[in-house]
């Protein structure tokens, strides 16, 4: 993904009924929804519903097509695997310890550094009240 998508991308997300549309097409998996029922389960108009639809569709992370009169919309898994990609790339370059989150995130964690943070950190509890 290029700068400007991912920069569409979470302009697009970044709008409450869009993420709620968006988090209700995840929801559904590929099979998607149509887009009345994406308009019943939210409670959002037509004329309203159909804006949304198409900012999510020109960011590139919800995809619809046509069965029969009905169009149904589904998220864009690739898309959101790329954005999120995107924005872990770098998860722990400069840290000499990496966080074992980040692993399945970025490259940049090797099992050697995870390790190590799961071996060489221990908390020692502090003594309360005067020594």
């Amino acid at each position: 993904m290029e700068i400007k998508d991912i920069i569409n991308a979470l302009g697009a997300l970044a709008q409450e009924t869009r993420l709620r549309i968006f988090r209700l097409l995840v929801e559904a998996g590929p099979q998607g929804l149509a887009v009345g029922a994406i308009a019943e389960r939210l409670g959002v108009p037509n004329a309203t519903l159909s804006f949304h639809l198409k900012e999510l569709s020109l960011a590139g992370l919800i995809v619809g097509r046509q069965s029969g009169r009905f169009i149904w919309y589904s998220a864009n898994i690739a898309a959101i695997n790329d954005l999120v990609a995107y924005l872990a790339q770098n998860c722990c370059v400069k840290s000499v310890v990496c966080d074992p989150g980040c692993a399945p995130l970025a490259a940049s964690c090797s099992p050697l550094q995870i390790e190590l943070q799961a071996t060489s950190i221990t908390r020692i509890p502090r003594k309360r009240g005067r020594a």
